[in-house]
């Protein structure tokens, strides 16, 4: 028997969905190349789809057996990995470098792709790069993860108070001139605070949650989160369990991180930001080590129905049944992302 459709899950079926943060390209990277845009086809897109999404941003993370000497090299192959999804799917997806590419790709049925850096370990000082990767279609670039690059320090090392370096500050002034958006997820708080100072354009926290919900490195202060709002941009809000809770997390949490940044920011500067982990840790992580603890938490913990993308629909859901108006599930669930990215890559 098919299980019945809920009115949450037909709202979000009709709704625009845009996800700020999968890192599905670190796992099609792993693949042959010949099987880059069949494993995305076969594996990921029915995923996407199952949970409505029209808009995809895929970062692009070296992750540490990489780094550093062959972080440029793993940049590229994720980089032309995404190319070949979109060459390989023409009638699934497209790769977007501008607002208009997106409004086409969504309004003809497709998945619409955008590409990120996450951390910039391939960037080192050599700033220039970060213009060859916008002109391979870069649109958003973090300068850091949980340590330190030569760009500036991440959540992780917030007891240094270290702000962007000299290069991070000539990083983000290069950025701003090519209409590409400055992330602050996983940027040390006194990052931000730098960030929020200099910016001049739109920023984006692609996968953050509330601190004053739960009190994690990786979550947004209330000043934070009202400044990034105040320069026109947007908090997309993280599902990873183990930025919204300590306890079993349930839906509940989410719709209270996103209850938060809504108060603060206004609906029209919320997002989301999934961060599925559940296949990457499936299959990159060895037995031996599984479960897979970081500081003490257990990073495989999942909201039950929340492994992966086809559990979108729940999120809509629970805004819904929150009491939250259908307007402001539509902007959190995609229609502001959309906008963002199209406002600001012309």
């Amino acid at each position: 028997m098919t299980p019945s459709i809920t009115a949450g899950q037909r709202f979000h079926a009709d709704t625009l969905v845009a996800d700020a943060h999968n890192d599905l390209l670190m796992l099609v990277a792993r693949r042959p190349p010949q099987r880059w845009a069949t494993y995305f086809r076969d594996v990921w897109y029915p995923q996407l789809r199952a949970g409505g999404v029209d808009l995809q941003v895929l970062p692009v993370f070296i992750d540490h057996e990489f780094r550093p000497e062959g972080a440029l090299r793993e940049s590229l192959r994720m980089v032309e990995a995404a190319h070949r999804i979109a060459e390989g799917n023409p009638d699934l997806v497209a790769l977007c470098r501008t607002g208009a590419e997106i409004d086409a790709t969504i309004g003809s049925g497709r998945i619409a792709l955008v590409l990120a850096l996450e951390g910039c370990p391939q960037i080192d000082t050599d700033v220039e790069l970060l213009q060859t990767f916008a002109r391979l279609g870069v649109r958003i670039v973090s300068f850091t993860h949980f340590g330190r690059t030569a760009l500036a320090d991440g959540s992780g090392e917030d007891s240094t108070g270290g702000r962007l370096t000299r290069a991070g500050v000539e990083a983000l002034a290069l950025l701003e001139s090519l209409g590409v958006a400055i992330d602050v997820s996983h940027l040390g708080a006194t990052g931000v605070d730098h960030v929020l100072e200099l910016a001049t354009q739109p920023v984006i926290a692609t996968h953050s949650c509330s601190r004053s919900v739960h009190d994690h490195h990786r979550n947004l202060s209330d000043a934070h989160i009202r400044g990034i709002a105040a320069t026109g941009g947007l908090i997309c809000v993280n599902l990873y369990a183990g930025y919204l809770t300590t306890e079993a997390p349930t839906l509940d949490h989410v719709v209270a991180h996103i209850e938060r940044v809504t108060e603060l920011a206004g609906p029209t500067k919320v997002g989301i930001g999934a961060d599925f982990v559940a296949d990457l840790f499936a299959e990159k992580v060895p037995p031996c080590d599984r479960p897979l603890i970081i500081e003490g938490t257990n990073t495989e913990l999942l909201i039950p129905g929340l492994e992966g993308p086809s559990g979108l629909p729940l999120v809509s859901e629970a805004l819904l049944t929150a009491g939250h108006h259908e307007n402001d599930v539509r902007r959190i669930a995609g229609a502001n992302l959309a906008r963002f990215l199209g406002a600001t890559h012309h």
